[in-house]
């Protein structure tokens, strides 16, 4: 809580804050305050950071630069896949992992956090631990059943892969789209075709997040929740 000359403010665990604008309302348990907004518990994610605050022509820091450190997996060059979608496909680790990503790609969350807060209706990827990390999985919000209240937001998210198949929105060998090709790009797997595409894709997906801000309060996170859970599924900050 802080005192300011232009009143009370407090701030919650993702930095947003709010003005009390009625104070010292005496109830049954203890004193409470109205605020103008809603504020969140948690942490501040690596997007919000003030070292890493993003400028004018960048939505995240690069991520070079806030990435956590994670195992390497690139003591193991090559992947072998096998799993319910894709058998006998295999791909080369050729950077570091969550390491030198093209410069107009600065994803908000890595995989692990994006599977950690809520993605997919918790039904992702759940079929494919022997390809990617242990750790990403320890704390997952998944699922054996779509459970859209496993999302961040607690909505509906996702559509039936035959839509994406049929709206051509598969690109690549990544068979499950976006998430997929970005879980295997944070690996070190990189393909120039596939990730200009993909990166151009996420970059036009930024236009939610204008939506998101041309019709909500900043802040009020129940303001297009919907919206806001796509903006997370794409690696965007949803808590704008």
């Amino acid at each position: 809580m802080l005192i300011g000359s232009g009143g009370v403010t407090i701030a919650d665990g993702t930095g947003a804050r709010a003005n009390v604008v009625i104070a010292d309302i005496m109830a049954n348990n203890g004193v409470t305050h109205v605020i103008d907004k809603v504020l969140l518990p948690g942490t501040r994610p690596a997007c919000h950071s003030s070292k890493i605050a993003p400028s004018k022509n960048k939505r995240c820091a690069n991520s070079n630069d806030f990435y956590r450190a994670e195992p390497n997996m690139n003591k193991t060059t090559e992947i072998f896949v096998s799993d319910r979608m894709q058998t006998g496909y295999r791909y080369q680790l050729e950077e570091p992992t969550g390491k030198n990503f093209a410069g107009d790609f600065n994803p908000c969350y890595t995989p692990q956090e994006m599977l950690e807060m809520g993605v997919f209706e918790g039904r992702y990827l759940n079929d494919c631990r022997n390809e990617f990390p242990p750790e990403w999985y320890r704390n997952a919000k998944i699922s054996e059943k779509a459970d859209p209240r496993l999302n961040f937001f607690g909505v509906k998210s996702r559509q039936p892969l035959g839509v994406w198949q049929e709206k051509g929105w598969i690109y690549g060998p990544d068979p499950r789209g976006w998430f997929q090709w970005y879980c295997r790009y944070y690996l070190g797997r990189r393909l120039p075709d596939t990730d200009q595409t993909q990166i151009r894709r996420w970059r036009g997906f930024a236009r939610h997040a204008g939506q998101v801000r041309a019709n909500c309060y900043p802040g009020d996170v129940f303001c297009r929740p919907r919206q806001r859970q796509a903006l997370l599924q794409w690696s965007h900050d949803p808590l704008i």
